[in-house]
């Protein structure tokens, strides 16, 4: 294949990539035909990068993945002194990016892609149980659940904020400051110190 075909190629998959990501927020039933009509390419280049719509939803989960670990980048996962302060602001960086994929829950239990997805966030989640067990460890975090287990809680929260926010139950543009004071007190952080933490982080 020559540079150019490559070249071509990979312009083709991040179009396709793009569109679908618009038609699927705009239909979540959206079809593979319907979503190759809206990139302009035939079906058949849509199956070429992409054999099945589970396989497009778990590539448009590779993206979600992808821009979450630039976003944990920023915010070092070590803790520190403050392992609360730290929950709350990788949260919202956290958030910032979920918000932007989070009809990806309702479309990859849809199509069984949800383990797929969790097994790429297992990086995160181990950097998520070294913070929770630092946490746990200076008692600014207390939970009957050992980190391991905590971390997997913390995880389903998001995801059912996520949920909560695709069924109308909750404003996307409160999702994110209530995912911080949700994580925070999940791990035992009393309610008005986390609201009052993540107010502070907010402003």
């Amino acid at each position: 294949m020559t540079q150019d075909r490559v070249s071509r190629a990979d312009s083709n998959r991040r179009r396709i990539l793009d569109v679908a990501r618009t038609e699927l927020l705009r239909d979540p039933d959206a079809s593979m035909d319907q979503i190759a009509r809206a990139a302009g390419v035939v079906r058949r280049t849509v199956y070429g990068h992409f054999p099945s719509r589970e396989a497009l939803i778990v590539a448009i989960a590779d993206g979600a993945i992808e821009a979450i670990g630039e976003a944990l980048a920023a915010e070092p996962a070590d803790g520190g002194d403050d392992p609360a302060g730290t929950l709350a602001r990788r949260t919202l960086a956290v958030w910032q990016v979920a918000d932007r994929y989070r009809l990806l829950v309702s479309l990859a239990q849809r199509s069984g892609a949800m383990e797929d997805i969790r097994d790429r966030l297992a990086p995160h989640r181990d950097q998520l149980t070294e913070l929770l067990q630092l946490g746990l460890d200076q008692g600014v975090f207390s939970s009957p659940l050992p980190a391991a287990a905590l971390a997997l809680v913390q995880e389903q929260v998001l995801f059912g904020l996520m949920q909560a926010v695709n069924d109308g139950h909750l404003d996307a543009r409160k999702a994110g400051p209530a995912a911080a004071v949700t994580s925070l007190t999940a791990a035992g952080v009393p309610a008005s110190g986390a609201t009052a933490l993540v107010a502070g982080l907010s402003s």
